[in-house]
């Protein structure tokens, strides 16, 4: 389904179910209505868990993870506590974790998620010869992209083998964090009490834990930034103030789900509107600039 104010592919059972848990909390039909037309819904998510192979038994008391284990697919060959890991063994982890954001997604009632944060390892995605690579992982897979739900577990594994990495949306409703190490966040406004038994039946370890990437609007910060041409090194910001998210989301050609968090570079097609916010004067003879969103 695409929604009639953009081009959002929504699942329309989990969305009205949506809409009708903010309006049963006090929100009223007609703010509900002006939120999504000014792209400013803020709502945080219900249910948030941390879920993964490490088992909370083995934290200390500050929750730092004490025991040797594998934390990436190239662990794979290494020995950990006299143990070498195994593909299969790999394998089998890494197919608890997809399946459970499977689990988690059907529970929400959702059939598609929205990719942020995208960044693609090439230099992997190019070296056919791994026996981890699979013909699959050449989706066409861009920024902002609906991934239904036939293709989402072809991009958990890219993401967990480290040819990708990426973070699954769905607007006020559910998202997939991955994280460092292995770590995996998902929250959505439902309970998942069976996903939960699913992935603890996995061998999986599911705490009620926020999601360090969470975001709501209000807690984002952005900055426009500059570096020399051909050069990594920033040498100069200017914080943007009152920039409307929709007012970013057209500049960025984005689609009114997306958050505008993580990095874009700023081209010429959009210098005009990122000028209007800032001092400095924008020069692409000299810099590159860019736009940083986080807390």
């Amino acid at each position: 389904m695409t929604d009639p104010i953009g081009n959002r592919c929504i699942d329309p059972k989990g969305l009205m179910l949506f809409f009708v848990e903010l309006i049963n909390e006090g929100v009223t039909r007609k703010e509900l209505g002006i939120a999504i037309k000014k792209g400013g819904l803020k709502v945080n998510m219900k249910y948030q868990w941390r879920i993964t192979k490490y088992n909370p038994a083995f934290r200390d008391q500050d929750g730092v993870y004490m025991k040797d284990e594998w934390i990436s697919s190239s662990d794979i060959g290494q020995t950990f506590n006299g143990k070498e890991l195994t593909l299969n063994e790999y394998l089998e982890v890494e197919k608890a974790y997809v399946h459970a954001v499977m689990e988690f997604l059907k529970e929400s009632q959702l059939t598609s998620l929205r990719i942020i944060q995208l960044q693609i390892h090439h230099e992997f995605l190019s070296d056919k010869s791994s026996l981890l690579y699979e013909e699959a992982f050449y989706l066409p897979i861009v920024e902002d992209a609906v991934i239904h739900e036939k293709d989402i577990p072809t991009v958990c594994k890219m993401v967990l083998r480290d040819y990708i990495h990426c973070h699954f949306v769905s607007m006020g409703q559910f998202f997939v964090h991955f994280g460092w190490d292995y770590y995996m966040y998902i929250g959505s406004n439902q309970p998942c009490n069976n996903a939960i038994k699913f992935a603890q039946n996995n061998k999986l370890f599911v705490e009620e834990y926020p999601s360090p990437y969470y975001l709501v609007e209000e807690k984002v910060i952005r900055y426009v930034e500059w570096a020399a041409k051909n050069e990594e090194v920033i040498v100069g910001e200017e914080r943007l103030q009152n920039v409307p998210l929709s007012e970013l989301q057209k500049a960025l050609h984005l689609s009114e789900e997306h958050p505008v968090i993580g990095s874009f570079t700023i081209k010429h097609d959009n210098k005009d509107f990122f000028q209007q916010f800032i001092n400095h004067k924008m020069d692409f003879s000299k810099y590159e600039y860019y736009l940083y969103c986080g807390d």
